[in-house]
C-alpha cells in the first residue's frame, strides 16, 4: 500500500495552491485532480478579476499555470477520482478509482462545489458564451447590456442588484409567485428601477447564435403564455452543490452540506484533515478566496505534521 505524507484531493485554485505551499515545505504532496481537472474555472472563458493578470486570462490557462507551478516545486499531480475514504483512524485510508490504496498521514480536501443548472441542452451549449453561474465573475463582460438572472432567493437577488449596477436591464426570472429572499433583499430588488421581476416564469430555451446568447424563451407557469426576452447574459443563481459525497459520514457538514471548519482555520472535525476552497465556502466562491484558503490549509497541515 502506498504511503504519503500529504494527500490533496481536488484541483482548482485551492488544491494547486495547497500543493505549491506543501511542496515548498518539502512535504511531498500527492494531488489527485478529480472528476474535473482544474475545477470550475476551466468552464470559464475570460478571468479579469484575479490579481496579477492585468490583461485577463482564460480559466483553463490559469489552471495550467497553477499546475505547472505546483509541479515545479515537486508536487505529484495525478489523474484519478477518490472513490472511498476511511478517516476513522490514522493513517487515513483512501481508495483511488476503486482499486489503488493509499495511506495518508494528512489530507487536504479541495473538491469544490458544482453550480446547479436547469438541465437544458441549450444552456449547456452556451455555457461560457453567455451562460454563467457567477455574476461577480462574469457580469463585467455584459456592462450596459441586457441580462437575466434565474432564481428567487438571496443569492439571485444579490446577483440581480449587482448586475443592475453595471447592466442596462436585468430580468429576474422567478419560478414561483414570490421571492424566497429576505425582506431586505426583496426591497433592494423592487427599488431598483432597471430590474424587472418575472414571477411564475420558467425558462424553456436559451437562445443564441455562433457569437453566444441572444435571448431566452420563457413560459408562464399558470397561463402557459410564452415570451422571448432579448438578452446577452443568462445567469443561474439557483444554488451550488458542494462535492462532498465521499466524505458524508466521515466529516461534519453544515446544514447546506458544506464541510464545517473551525472558524479562522481549515481544520475539519477530524484531526489531520483540512478543507479549502468552495467545498467549505457557501458565501464567496471566488478563485482568489479559494487560492487563499488553499494557502491556509497548507500552513495548517504543515504545522500539524510538525507537532506530531
Amino acid at each position: 500500500m502506498e504511503k504519503v505524507k500529504v494527500l490533496i484531493i481536488g484541483s482548482g485554485p485551492a488544491g494547486f495552491t495547497a500543493a505549491i505551499y506543501t511542496s515548498r515545505a518539502n512535504l511531498s504532496p500527492v494531488l489527485y485532480e478529480g472528476i474535473e481537472p482544474g475545477g470550475q474555472l476551466t468552464t470559464t472563458t475570460e478571468i479579469e478579476n484575479f490579481p496579477g493578470y492585468p490583461e485577463g486570462i482564460t480559466g483553463t490557462l490559469m489552471m495550467e499555470d497553477l499546475k505547472k507551478q505546483a509541479l515545479r516545486f515537486g508536487a505529484d499531480v495525478r489523474r484519478g477520482i477518490i472513490t472511498d475514504i476511511d478517516f476513522s483512524e490514522r493513517p487515513f485510508k483512501v481508495t483511488v478509482d476503486h482499486e489503488h490504496q493509499i495511506e495518508a498521514e494528512s489530507v487536504i480536501v479541495c473538491t469544490g462545489a458544482t453550480a446547479k443548472y436547469l438541465g437544458l441542452e441549450s444552456e449547456a451549449k452556451y455555457r461560457g458564451m453567455g451562460v454563467s453561474a457567477c455574476a461577480t465573475c462574469d457580469g463585467f463582460f455584459y456592462r450596459k447590456r441586457d441580462v437575466a438572472v434565474v432564481g428567487g432567493g438571496d443569492t439571485a437577488c444579490e446577483e440581480a442588484t449587482y448586475l443592475a449596477s453595471i447592466c442596462r436591464k436585468v430580468y429576474l426570472i422567478v419560478r414561483k409567485n414570490y421571492l424566497r429572499a429576505s425582506k431586505a433583499m426583496q426591497e433592494r430588488v423592487f427599488n431598483t428601477p432597471n430590474i424587472e421581476v418575472l414571477f411564475e416564469h420558467n425558462t424553456v430555451e436559451v437562445l443564441g447564435d455562433d457569437e453566444g446568447v441572444t435571448g431566452a424563451l420563457l413560459k408562464h407557469s399558470v397561463t402557459g403564455e410564452e415570451r422571448t426576452i432579448d438578452i446577452m447574459g443568462f445567469f443561474l443563481a439557483i444554488g451550488h452543490h458542494p462535492n462532498v459525497e465521499v466524505f458524508k459520514g466521515q466529516l461534519e457538514l453544515d446544514e447546506q452540506g458544506y464541510i464545517k471548519v473551525v472558524p479562522g482555520t481549515s481544520k475539519t472535525s477530524v484531526e489531520g484533515v483540512f478543507a479549502a476552497g468552495d467545498v467549505k465556502d457557501p458565501h464567496y466562491r471566488q478563485a482568489i478566496t479559494a487560492a487563499g484558503s488553499g494557502c491556509i490549509a497548507a500552513l495548517d497541515c504543515e504545522r500539524w505534521l510538525l507537532a506530531q
